[in-house]
């Protein structure tokens, strides 16, 4: 089992502090995405809402957040040793299986593959924030 990611947030507190710092980020992202779009000053004011730089902001939370990779033997393992409730997406038939599980709460989430792992690193990752994050920051 290998992990991918930046962090694991230990607490709702913590979750929030994070959401709360990359805002600055996806605000400059999408900024400088608009101006290699060639966006003049009125169709960035026209275009730019509130609710494109917090979709920014929440894809990037999303992609920072930690995530375990491992085959469904592991994946098995883990789960037999928690007592968290888990949302499990895509098949039981495929070998490997990609999950995140935050520091508090109850729950985590996974999701399955068989060789697209980015793909399934990128579902899992927007299946945690939908799931667990969206309400707590």
């Amino acid at each position: 089992m290998d992990t991918e990611g930046l962090f694991t947030p230990d607490t709702a507190a913590d979750a929030r502090e994070w959401y709360e710092g990359v805002g600055p980020t996806a605000q400059e992202v999408v900024r400088e995405t608009t101006r290699a779009m060639s966006f003049d000053a009125e169709e960035y004011d026209r275009r730019v809402t509130g609710e494109v730089i917090e979709t920014a902001r929440d894809a990037l939370f999303a992609s920072l957040l930690e995530v375990r990779v491992g085959t469904r033997a592991e994946y098995e393992d883990w789960l037999a040793d928690t007592d968290r409730s888990v949302a499990e997406f895509g098949s039981e038939h495929v070998d490997n299986v990609v999950w995140h599980v935050p520091g508090f709460g109850d729950e985590a989430v996974a999701a399955t593959y068989q060789d697209e792992r980015q793909a399934a690193v990128s579902t899992l990752r927007r299946q945690a924030f939908g799931r667990i994050y969206r309400e707590v920051v």
